[in-house]
């Protein structure tokens, strides 16, 4: 649904130029939450701002639906822009509009006649859970309910694809899990096709199916969060499942185990136990249902100064085991990834 491959954006000012996306090639699968987490700077708005042109790359292409964006003249980009949509991070509302109001602007610059028009504005309004909020002004409303007005907004041209830009980052927790959760549900009911960028790694644990990491213009990994789970030294697993730093254990390894999939709710620990006559202790972590996978990642102290054969028996069952801080970068949430 979307592609992008070696794209390009620098900004130029008088003293220097800044390389914003350096490269970056990246697929999203229709019907796909794909999220780009990194800090601040690290690119993921312009990023975000060339999937519809509205920062316009320097190099490298863009096609969206089957269309090249890149290539096309400013009326068909334009007619082409009604297939995307997009919710901002401080929501964009104009103030003296009421939700209906807003939610109708874009209709009004189609030009839907005024039953229709009214006939849509009602129905986004209630997709989104504001059926009874549609006379009040952005004032009157909460953070969340400006943000589901947005998001009405955005589906207002019956759009394939979505661009969240830092869509949560403005709200509180609770109120950012309830916006994840309805756009997970119009992803499910419209077959939406989402792109996300954010700097919480909650998000990508409730919401995505892939994600990338960020970093200085470039996408230091990326992929099916399942299979980003799977990968030693993932930079995503260690966010979205911090460990802290290695505490030193006397007379004990410590292992780092990532499990995933059917193996999450294997009984691990009492094979290890089983197997090899060993008390096995977790100094932490957790499992979780992610939106993509169940998963977790658990510090587990094994006594002896040789946990190899543990870590062999386990790598020979499927699971990701590694000698805690033997990764290349051993602190977690390090560089750009934030838990």
């Amino acid at each position: 649904m979307i592609r992008i491959e070696g794209l390009r954006k620098t900004y130029r000012s008088a003293k220097r130029n800044v390389v914003a996306v350096d490269g970056v090639d990246l697929t999203v699968a229709e019907g796909e939450i794909y999220g780009v987490i990194g800090t601040s700077g690290a690119g993921k708005s312009t990023l975000l701002r060339c999937v519809n042109l509205l920062e316009r790359p320097d190099a490298g292409t863009i096609t969206v639906d089957g269309t090249e964006l890149t290539s096309l003249p400013g009326g068909e980009l334009r007619r082409a822009r009604h297939g995307i949509g997009m919710i901002h991070q401080h929501f964009a509302l104009l103030s003296s509009r009421t939700a209906a109001g807003n939610v109708a602007l874009p209709l009004e610059v189609t030009g839907v006649g005024r039953a229709e028009r009214a006939e849509r504005v009602a129905e986004l309004l209630d997709l989104v859970g504001l059926g009874d909020r549609g006379g009040a002004y952005p004032a009157q409303l909460s953070g969340g309910q400006k943000q589901r007005v947005g998001i009405a907004r955005a589906l207002a041209g019956r759009p394939k694809v979505l661009l969240s830009d830092e869509a949560t980052s403005a709200l509180d927790a609770d109120t950012t899990g309830s916006i994840l959760s309805l756009l997970q549900d119009l992803n499910r009911r419209l077959g939406l096709t989402i792109l996300l960028i954010t700097h919480e790694m909650g998000v990508v644990k409730q919401a995505c199916h892939s994600a990338a990491v960020m970093r200085a213009g470039r996408f230091v990994e990326a992929g099916p969060v399942a299979d980003l789970l799977a990968t030693p030294g993932s930079e995503l697993t260690r966010g979205l499942f911090p460990l802290g730093p290695v505490p030193d254990v006397p007379g004990s390894t410590v292992v780092d185990v990532t499990v995933s999939g059917s193996h999450a709710d294997d009984a691990l620990l009492a094979d290890l136990v089983r197997t090899f006559d060993v008390d096995v202790r977790i100094l932490s972590g957790a499992v979780e249902q992610l939106a993509a996978v169940r998963a977790g990642r658990l510090r587990l102290a094994i006594p002896g100064p040789d946990a190899g054969p543990v870590i062999d028996h386990l790598r020979q069952r499927g699971v990701l085991a590694e000698i805690a801080g033997s990764s290349p970068a051993t602190t977690d949430a390090r560089e750009g990834v934030e838990p």
